[in-house]
Order: C-alpha cells, then structure tokens, then sequence
C-alpha cells in the first residue's frame, strides 16, 4: 500500500484528494503548511507527494519542497498543483525533477491516473513512448495515433524526453510558439505533435515553407487574394490564415520573409484579422500560430534580419529541436522505424545492416540530422533488396570514410577518367562540389548557403535541381 502527502492550503482540496486516492486503496496525510510538510517527511516515507506550489507558508513554496523531498528520499514522486499554470515554471519544475504538474481545477481521473502512474514507476507519458529495439530487430509497435513522422521526434534519449516533456506542457494551452533546429531535425514533426495533443486538434493544420514565397507571393499565399487583384488571379483564394481557421498554422524558414511582409504579419498577429490581397474587408482569424527557423530568432533579431517586435509576439515560448549528433541513443529506434516505412514503399525486405555501417552511423556527424538519415536508409534499403548484408560501400559517397572514396575512385573506369578531362565536365564537376560544400557550411540552410555564394534562392534551387542533390 503506497503512502501519499497531500500538501495544499485549501482545505477543500486536502479533503477532495484524501478521498479520491483513498477510494483507490492509496494511504493518505494531509497538511495545510509547507513547514508542517517538512517535520512529516522527516518522520515518514512517502511514495507520492502532491504539492501546491503556491503556499500561504512565505519561505516554503512548491519548488522549495521539491528540492527538500527529493534531498529526503529521490525516489518519492512529487506532483505540482497550481491554480496559476505557468508553462515556463512547469518546464523548470520538471527540469528539477518533478514527476508531474497539474493545472487546477482537475479532475477525480487525472489525480487517479497522475497517482497510479508514479505508484508503478513509469514514466511521464508525455504521449505514447516508442522503446527502442536493437538494429535489424523488428520495429516496435507504435501507440494509437502515431504517424511515421513523429519518430522525427520520439526517442529515448534525454534529449528527446526533454522536448516531449516541453511539448506536453505546451500543448493544452494557445501560446504562440517559436521552434528553432537545424535542417532535418523534425521541427514540422514537433509542430505537428503540439497540434495533435492540443485542442485544436480535429480542426485543420496547415504548413507553409517561407523559404520559397517571394515577396509578390508571400502577402497572397499567407492572407488570400481577391479575383483579379494580381496578375493570373482568375480566382479569388482564401490563403494560409483563413485555411487554418481554428486550427494551427505552421510557418516554416519564417526569418525568410521580407521587412514588408514581417510588417504585415505583426499586424494580423496583434489584430487578429486579415485582408485578402485586394480587398477592403477585414476577416477575424482564430488561429494557434507556431513558426520555426533553421537559425535562432533571438540571433537573427540582433543581427537586424528579423523584426524585434515581430519576435516578441510569436515568442510566447520556444522550443529547441536537438540534432542528431546529440540523440544518437535514439538511433535504433529510429533506424527500425524508418526501415519499417521503407520497406512499405518497396513492398520488398532490406538486408540486415552490418557491423562496420552500424559503427559508422555512431561515428558520423550527420550534418543534415534525422532527414538525411532517412535518406540514406531510403538508399541502402533500395541497394540491398535480396541481401542478406548492408556493406559499408554501399553508403552515399558524400558521407563515406575517406578510404572508402579513394578505394571508389580506383575502381572508376578509363571512359570516367577520360570524360572528367573535357573542360566542361571539369565546371559542372566544381560547381557540383562547391555546392555541396556551401551547403554543408550552411547546416543545409538554403537561404544562408544563398547568400554565400553571392545568389538568390531561386538560383539556387535551380542548381539544386540541375545536379540533383536532394537535402
């Protein structure tokens, strides 16, 4: 029988706890004031302590408590109750070691729920976690309402807890959030998990890269525009905002947007209401708006690239996405799951990967994060169908050991040699290169690595089309 510690300055609440856990076969104490708290943890082991973290005691608050009961016994879980939910304090009371938080009012099923989950150790389920298997083992099940997608975000590692635990807190309310990562890291997957577990869920979330609107485009693809208010506008459009309509709408590569239209944005963001491109009509919005860059906002605001007031409308909170290289316990799982899809697409079985390519996944940098990961498991998948072994050569060249790619142009035929002397195979060999340079340089930020070859996006992507690199 496990012993709870009710710490709470409203009697009503003392006695409404003490008779739920006690229904549930739960012993139960009771205290109004933090430092009477203090003497009964000293006397008693308790399992499980729900704590108000605002207390009438002046020197005694919820995180004080925290701090004292896990100095006592590490094992007790503590809950923090709070009638003022601040997700910030809620992020930094886990961080601490809290077991849970829990805004009031709640409800008899979630004390239940809350308790009997830290009575049987497990952990904050955040949502379903994914355990992770060995590499090559079959991929784990995945819990009711998981798409593929999601194990962009998923993992073991403390890393990936830490962002799930960021994002549950975060969810249930409708703050506007700012997420900042690196290419590939999955910053649309944690976007797309705030809105699952929000109560926006069952309406729409719409997605849009700012990375490839251009400054005609971008007011008539956020707001909408009349028919005929710009030129092949043959139809009126409702735009990203209206699309959304009690939803989310996710603005990836914000910082790519012009001053002009940042302008706008902060007006709809203050206003809620929008105006289609030629029209005179404003139309009231609600949306829940998250907006992630490949750069921190806080940075590209000193720099000048980004609207100060603009930015501190949006950061309501904000989320950093991990790179891979700080994840790599996560790498089983996220290998089996991506082999698991794969293998869907191909309708066909990979060969088992082997030791030197599983040693080396743990060795590479992985400049282009779970994206590029996914890719190349696309690859060896598609190289070893009726395989028994993925060999190490069979890697992309651009992430191989340098052995492997003095060993590959050894192996290159005469016509190779031959054709690699004409002036232009020459060019297009070096701009090649260049590019995937730049790229590398830029953490695969198309926009920076724009700017630093001195061309603008739309060069770019042609380019990237051209030599088809895909990233």
């Amino acid at each position: 029988m496990k012993n709870i510690l009710i710490i709470d300055d409203e009697p009503g609440i003392c006695s409404l706890l003490r008779t739920i856990l006690g229904k549930q076969g739960f012993m139960v104490d009771t205290t109004l004031s933090g430092n009477t708290a203090l003497k009964m943890i000293k006397e008693k082991s308790y399992d499980i302590v729900f704590c108000d973290f605002r207390l009438k005691d002046k020197e005694q608050d919820g995180s004080t408590l925290l701090q004292v009961i896990h100095t006592a016994n590490p094992e007790t879980a503590v809950i923090i109750m709070t009638g003022y939910p601040d997700v910030r304090i809620a992020i930094r009371l886990i961080k601490e070691g809290a077991y849970d938080y829990l805004p009031k009012p709640f409800t008899a099923t979630q004390i239940t729920e809350v308790a009997n989950r830290a009575s049987a150790a497990q952990p904050l389920p955040v949502t379903t976690f994914i355990t992770p298997a060995p590499l090559n083992a079959a991929t784990p099940k995945k819990g009711p309402g998981l798409q593929l997608s999601d194990h962009y975000v998923y993992g073991e590692s403390e890393s990936a807890r830490e962002l799930l635990r960021q994002i549950k807190l975060v969810a249930p309310t409708n703050y506007s959030i700012v997420i900042f990562g690196e290419t590939g890291t999955g910053k649309e997957s944690v976007a797309r998990l705030v809105h699952m577990n929000s109560a926006r869920a069952q309406k729409p979330f719409v997605a849009l890269d700012c990375g490839c609107l251009s400054d005609e485009l971008a007011a008539s693809e956020l707001f909408g525009h009349e028919k005929g208010a710009i030129t092949g506008a043959v139809n009126a459009v409702q735009g990203a905002f209206r699309e959304a309509q009690g939803g989310t709408l996710f603005l990836d590569e914000i910082g790519n947007l012009s001053y002009n239209v940042q302008v706008a944005l902060l007006r709809v963001v203050q206003e809620r209401a929008i105006r289609p491109v030629g029209s005179t009509q404003e139309i009231p919005v609600d949306i829940r708006l998250i907006v992630a860059s490949n750069e921190d906002p806080a940075k590209s605001v000193e720099k000048g690239n980004f609207r100060q007031d603009l930015f501190y409308r949006l950061n309501e909170f904000n989320i950093a996405v991990p790179p891979l290289r700080e994840r790599l316990q996560d790498l089983p799982l996220l290998i089996n799951s991506f082999v698991e899809e794969i293998q869907e697409e191909l309708q066909k079985k990979c060969g088992a990967f082997s030791d030197d390519v599983i040693e080396y996944f743990y060795t590479y940098a992985w400049p282009g994060n779970i994206r590029e990961l996914k890719n190349v498991i696309r690859r060896l998948c598609l190289l070893s169908v009726g395989l028994q072994e993925i060999p190490l050569s069979f890697l992309p060249q651009e992430m191989m050991p340098a052995s492997q790619e003095t060993a590959q142009q050894d192996d290159s035929t005469a016509a190779e040699q031959e054709d690699q002397h004409h002036l232009k195979t020459i060019s297009r060999q070096a701009e090649y290169d260049k590019i995937l340079s730049v790229m590398k340089q830029a953490l695969y930020n198309k926009t920076k690595a724009a700017r630093l070859m001195n061309i603008d996006r739309k060069t770019l992507y042609n380019k990237l089309h051209l030599y088809n690199i895909k990233l």
